[in-house]
């Protein structure tokens, strides 16, 4: 099974992907993380729309997912999956796994509080363009996040406040 963790910026997917897989007893592969990794190879290295480093750590997240799907191993999945940029990379997965979607939800301004105060207190999210600089810009990215849209089982999670609905249902979901 290939469990995608999606949602926003801010909207608490890596902990709650950490959590799943806890639960499930499979490893996370968190597309952040891998970035952040890679910026440690990349000496002077500056965020932006689609730099290089971005780009690889596209590959590098898809590539270690096909990897684990085609070795039939239950994996986590976590990043932002915009519909957009993210299908591509998922749609031949789902040939060698089962994919369900567990999309986190959450208030623009809790979100925009948990990015800033990550952003200060992580030194390693300053290879992210998480654009937290522009509050107002930031909120309209936020409400306009285009989640993925895939024809395969979703559950939505408010995670404004803990989790709504909460880990053993998460979980419950995953076991159908």
């Amino acid at each position: 099974m290939l469990i995608v963790i999606s949602g926003p910026p801010g909207s608490g997917k890596t902990t709650l992907a950490h959590q799943v897989a806890q639960a499930v007893g499979c490893p996370a592969i968190c597309r952040d993380e891998i970035k952040e990794g890679m910026a440690h190879a990349t000496p002077g290295f500056v965020p932006g729309p689609g730099d290089p480093l971005t780009m690889r750590t596209l590959a590098t997240f898809f590539d270690v997912l096909g990897l684990f799907a085609g070795r039939g191993t239950t994996v986590v999945a976590e990043a932002a999956f915009q519909d957009r940029v993210w299908r591509p990379g998922l749609e031949p997965l789902a040939s060698q796994a089962e994919i369900r979607i567990v999309h986190c939800e959450v208030d623009p301004e809790v979100a925009y509080q948990r990015i800033t105060a990550r952003s200060a207190s992580t030194p390693s999210r300053s290879v992210h363009e998480d654009a937290y600089h522009d509050k107002e810009r930031w909120v309209r990215n936020h409400q306009v996040f285009d989640r993925i849209a895939l024809d395969v089982p979703t559950l939505i999670v408010d995670t404004t406040d803990g989790y709504h609905p909460g880990l053993p249902e998460i979980a419950a979901f995953l076991r159908r």
